[in-house]
């Protein structure tokens, strides 16, 4: 336990986190030379081409102190970006200490606050070290004042390095041993893991990332999910070197994954603590408690998602459900276009957080997407203010001011509906009152049916426009010609819809024949019904002027 370092690398995006880690990884020997890349850690394609980091990535090290003691670090490389922070409060629960890395030539900046004082917060020791000491431009004495200004930590004992060059990685490696306390967990207690990540493996299933706070899991044994009781069996466990290598058991304060065959992608929520299923002679049982999870976070940007074609929304529902097991800050729920069909409204962390999500479902998943401007969901749809509510033994009473108009069309027939018959309704006259409403006409064939005219709130007039048009195209029968139906206020149409023509095959007759023959009769019939468009009448049946008054919401 005491040999055990988990830490963290926080940091403003650019400063060099990545490439921090990458040194250390190589001081460590985590990879030999020829397996090393820039920026090791960042395993997506869209994060080596943008040149930022979106998934936090761990890597479990082993490094010579120079006490001469051997130590096992645990690193995790975090998201620099504001979008990504919910990443990087995951990560800095799983460990006791972090880097601070500020660039010596920039000085402090907003991620370099924000991502502090969410490691404070969480009650992790800060290492700052100021990075790019190789640049020309650096100046360490204004970074540490801004560090201690800005943020209010000591900065005296800063670590300069150049993360590039290499230029002192085996001080900062130092200070996370002797700076950073080791973990706190009990080794004889029962066992408490939390899952900190978790990921889709094609061919493993659910992968689980989890810090183990108290006790040990061995391959082979059977753990449960404390918040959803699911038993599983630890099929696999290890580390992150960072390549994954095997290990037999995961011990008090150590960082690991577990594969257990789990199928369901909701099985793994991020957050959840596990324990062992029931007590052996070989262990010490369940825990008693869980461990506390994380804070839900909160979207700021909300965008509505749709396929292209209407076929894959159930391909679209299962990549999204895949994509939230990996980004839990990613939010979504189904809503209905009129013009675009079912898709999803999703909720993201900014508008970079919304670009990646849209830009891995059309790499990973291969989705062809429309993304929209957002819609809320309106809870209200009648203008109304409750003016009283009283209780009468098991009856109440409520009293609300509303325009006459709400009430007249089927306010009535909603009401004993939603109340399975037992609410009753009157109503008097009050005043009349000023309101913005405007007169919708219908259109048949850019004719004016006065009939069909309703008088309606500004608010409402497009809706019930539509409403209306769509309820005309069901009612009025098909013509030889194509017959357009518009909602119009003024010369503004609103609405429209088109029955389509009925069509008579003249090319029945034809048995072949030159394309020349065929193109004839088309023409001419497409001429008789242009004439016919001209001098015919739509003829609106009885059911289309009771239909105004039977729309549905």
């Amino acid at each position: 336990m005491n040999h055990i370092r988990n830490f963290s690398i926080i940091a403003h995006i650019d400063h060099g986190k990545s490439t921090l880690a990458d040194r250390i990884i190589q001081r460590c020997g985590g990879l030999s030379d020829r397996e090393m890349e820039a920026q090791v850690l960042d395993s997506m394609d869209i994060e080596r081409e943008r040149g930022i980091t979106i998934k936090a990535q761990t890597a479990a090290l082993q490094y010579v102190a120079r006490d001469g003691k051997t130590y096992n670090l645990n690193l995790i490389d975090t998201p620099g970006h504001v979008d990504f922070s919910y990443e990087v409060s995951r990560s800095l629960s799983a460990c006791e200490g972090a880097l601070l890395v500020v660039d010596a030539s920039q000085g402090v900046e907003a991620q370099t606050v924000a991502n502090c004082y969410t490691a404070l917060d969480l009650g992790v020791e800060v290492v700052p070290v100021l990075n790019k000491m190789d640049l020309p431009q650096a100046d360490p004495e204004q970074a540490k004042a801004e560090i201690e200004e800005v943020i209010g930590i000591d900065a005296a004992d800063a670590i300069p390095c150049s993360a590039k060059t290499g230029m002192g990685i085996d001080d900062v490696l130092e200070a996370v041993i002797t700076r950073m306390p080791p973990p706190k967990g009990v080794v004889d207690a029962p066992l408490r893991a939390m899952i900190i990540d978790s990921w889709f493996d094609t061919y493993v299933g659910v992968v689980m990332l989890v810090r183990v706070v108290d006790g040990s899991l061995k391959k082979g044994e059977r753990f449960k999910m404390m918040a959803t009781h699911a038993v599983y069996n630890a099929e696999q466990l290890g580390v992150f070197t960072p390549k994954s290598v095997s290990r037999e058991a995961l011990n008090t304060g150590e960082v690991g994954f577990i594969i257990a065959g789990i199928k369901e992608l909701q099985a793994a929520k991020v957050g959840d603590t596990i324990t062992l299923e029931k007590k052996l002679p070989n262990n010490l049982g369940p825990a008693a408690e869980a461990l506390p999870g994380f804070k839900e976070i909160q979207p700021q940007v909300f965008a509505g998602l749709y396929p292209t074609e209407a076929s894959e929304y159930d391909q679209l529902r299962d990549a999204l459900e895949k994509l939230k097991l990996n980004d839990a800050a990613l939010r979504y729920e189904p809503e209905v276009s009129q013009a675009l069909g079912f898709g999803f409204r999703c909720g993201f962390l900014g508008l970079l957080h919304m670009e990646i999500v849209q830009e891995r479902l059309e790499r990973e998943f291969d989705q062809d997407l429309i993304t929209t401007a957002p819609s809320v969901v309106y809870q209200n749809q009648k203008r109304g203010m409750q003016l009283n509510m009283a209780y009468h033994g098991r009856q109440v009473m409520l009293t609300y001011d509303m325009p006459l108009a709400e009430i007249v069309l089927d306010f009535f027939d909603k009401l004993k509906s939603v109340s399975r018959g037992y609410a009753s309704m009157d109503y008097e006259f009050k005043e009349y009152r000023a309101a913005d409403v405007v007169k919708v006409d219908m259109l048949i064939n850019g004719d004016r049916v006065d009939a069909l005219s309703i008088i309606v709130h500004r608010a409402q007039s497009q809706y019930r426009g539509r409403q209306v048009a769509a309820k005309m195209r069901e009612i009025i029968p098909r013509q030889m010609y194509d017959v357009a139906i518009q909602a119009a206020i003024g010369a503004n149409i609103i609405a429209r819809e088109t029955i389509k023509a009925l069509r008579k095959n003249v090319l029945a007759k034809c048995y072949g024949g030159d394309i020349s023959r065929k193109r004839k009769l088309l023409e001419k019939q497409k001429a008789g019904k242009k004439r016919m468009k001209q001098i015919g009448s739509v003829e609106v049946p009885q059911e289309a002027f009771l239909a105004i008054l039977q729309v549905e919401d």
